[in-house]
């Protein structure tokens, strides 16, 4: 499960590019065989006083917290043209509209997530593929 937590300043986004972002992390996601469900994104309005980069209030950093829980790597080829496919996702929402944006990746062990009572499936598995072409959680030996 990749889990985004967009933390922004209170409306920088509208509720269509919300669905537009959330939408397009669902679709880098789902091209590597992930079910869609497995892709959460929260956003979090932070009040202007609130959000404070380098002791300052700032109305145009957006700040994105990832967690990749379904898929881990420790190659580092893999983990540059990760992050640099990600920061290009983000920058059609963010710099691209004028708004400075960070982000990190945090790595869940996958033993530690369950949905609906149920470990999900082994990577690239036959299980995991009918979650995907279900959509959602299923029974599985």
């Amino acid at each position: 499960m990749p889990l985004w937590h967009v933390h922004h300043p209170a409306g920088v986004f509208t509720e269509e590019q919300k669905q537009s972002f959330a939408q397009d992390v669902t679709d880098f996601y789902t091209r590597f065989g992930l079910p869609g469900f497995y892709v959460v994104v929260l956003f979090h309005e932070v009040a202007p006083a609130s959000f404070l980069v380098g002791g300052r209030p700032s109305s145009d950093t957006v700040r994105v917290v990832i967690e990749h829980i379904a898929r881990h790597t420790d190659d580092p080829g893999l983990r540059e043209r990760m992050n640099q496919a990600l920061g290009r996702l983000l920058a059609r929402h963010t710099q691209e509209r004028g708004l400075h944006c960070e982000f990190h990746v945090d790595e869940t062990p996958r033993d530690l997530w369950m949905i609906d009572g149920l470990a999900p499936p082994p990577t690239g598995s036959e299980a995991e593929r009918l979650w995907a072409r279900e959509n959602r959680p299923v029974p599985y030996d």
